[in-house]
């Protein structure tokens, strides 16, 4: 491998306990920690979806088996249902507890011919089990459900409220409300694990591949968040499997959930492993452009450069400079700086059709280029500036032997400069697709802070 900066080797890829071929060891490339604020909007999302309160009411409505009817009251029929109070919490090592306050106004008709309401508040505390399905997804199930009739009002005169409450709620409220509210739950779960799904399926990378996120182990449940550890799989569009870099020594912890929020952190050789479904689009065929403001790019100019063998050179013809990308990039991540690291070859060619289409020369070149991260519709878009031209290599000449390992020479300097004016804007413009983020629940990532941390991205997502 191409050598690197002696203070990027000890941070390459430094959350190394999960950074890994995506054939190789069982440890992630992405983990997801997911706070109790995301949750409960991915609830709420879910039971408006479900319309999960129009059948709790048609289910009330309804004659429910075993239960038999009241004597002297008709026609009962919900005749109002308040949106639910939801709390919810994380029981660390179990799941989800989850506590729904509800208010429901039943009407009907009682013996006497008036017309009869009965208001009540029910409290469903349910214990559910988060795990992993046989499919490799999160699965929420109801563990344990129960129902409490928390009050009862009625419009009955009251030398009947005693009697008449309490067979009520002893031979139809006791015995209805679990039936009504408990499958309700498990809908509204049963939704989550339809996002959970969506979460673990293939995504889209434009039209070059894609990449699906896996769960390695089951979910690890805190009082704090839920730990998804994702194994992520890349594929070039014909299927083909892209491997991310070899995994480094193991690491002792994830970077600490310093902010409030659902943490995403994706490791460097996650993002290096998207960049090679781009690789492709990182050639460059660079060709002499008055309007990049820089020296005509000719043989003549070139003679200029490395005078050592400009007797060598053709007379002055036009030049074509072919950039390849010929391994996988590599990104180094620190707390204060990312790079991207592209190694490449520049041919240099006559650009005058009538001369033969082997090269003058060709160099071997590890371009470093400073990254800026940002996020736009649930995707990671990357930009790049040129840091420096690391390293330079003459790989063969047809013109003779030169040097090219000083630090700083002209042709050096007049590379850097054709690097920054016609290479950058063309990577810029292959980046701009942007990289697919994990599916959260279907919640946006409108607010999103992005910090750097050694060998990985954090991306600190809020739910508002």
């Amino acid at each position: 491998m191409p050598e690197l900066p002696r203070s990027g080797i000890c941070c390459v890829f430094f959350l190394c306990g999960w950074l890994v071929s995506s054939h190789g060891t069982d440890a992630p490339g992405a983990v997801l920690e997911i706070d109790i604020e995301t949750i409960d909007q991915a609830v709420t999302t879910a039971m408006a979806e479900s319309n999960v309160l129009q059948k709790l009411a048609e289910a009330a409505s309804k004659k429910q088996p075993g239960v038999k009817p009241i004597k002297g009251i008709t026609g009962l029929k919900v005749k109002d249902l308040q949106p639910p109070e939801i709390s919810l919490t994380f029981v660390p090592g179990t799941g989800l507890f989850m506590a729904v306050l509800t208010k429901i106004t039943i009407a009907g008709r009682s013996f006497i011919g008036g017309n009869m309401e009965i208001s009540l508040v029910a409290n469903m505390t349910a214990k559910n089990k988060l795990s992993q399905a046989d499919s490799g997804s999160p699965k929420f199930s109801v563990e344990n459900c129960q129902i409490a009739i928390v009050s009862v009002k009625t419009n009955l005169p009251s030398s009947m409220l005693p009697k008449m409450v309490n067979k009520f709620l002893d031979s139809t409220l006791q015995k209805v409300m679990p039936g009504m509210l408990c499958p309700a739950v498990g809908a509204v779960l049963g939704l989550m694990n339809a996002k959970f799904d969506t979460m673990m399926a293939k995504i889209p990378f434009g039209a070059l591949g894609s990449i699906q996120f896996t769960l390695l182990s089951p979910p690890i449940i805190s009082q704090d968040f839920i730990e998804l550890h994702l194994k992520p799989i890349l594929q070039h569009q014909g299927g083909d499997p892209v491997d991310l870099p070899a995994d480094p020594p193991a690491l002792a912890s994830l970077p600490p959930k310093t902010e409030p929020g659902t943490q995403i952190v994706l490791s460097a050789n996650l993002l290096a492993g998207e960049l090679t479904l781009l690789q492709a689009s990182f050639d460059l065929n660079v060709t002499d452009n008055p309007a990049l403001e820089l020296p005509p790019l000719t043989t003549a100019t070139l003679a200029s450069l490395l005078p050592e063998v400009s007797e060598s050179l053709p007379p002055s013809k036009p030049l074509v400079i072919e950039l390849r990308v010929t391994k996988p990039p590599l990104v180094t991540i620190k707390e204060d700086k990312s790079l991207l690291h592209l190694f490449t070859t520049m041919e240099f060619l006559s650009g005058d059709p009538s001369d033969s289409r082997d090269p003058l020369f060709v160099l071997e070149t590890h371009i470093n280029l400073d990254t800026q991260f940002s996020v736009h519709e649930e995707k990671l878009h990357i930009s790049v500036t040129l840091d420096r031209l690391y390293k330079m290599e003459l790989s063969s000449s047809s013109v003779g032997p030169f040097d090219v390992s000083s630090a700083e020479t002209p042709l050096k300097g007049f590379l850097a400069d054709i690097i920054q004016v016609a290479y950058v804007p063309a990577l810029n413009a292959a980046l701009q697709e942007g990289m697919p983020l994990p599916y959260l629940f279907g919640l946006k990532y409108s607010h999103t802070e992005i910090r750097m941390s050694e060998g990985a991205l954090v991306l600190n997502v809020r739910v508002k």
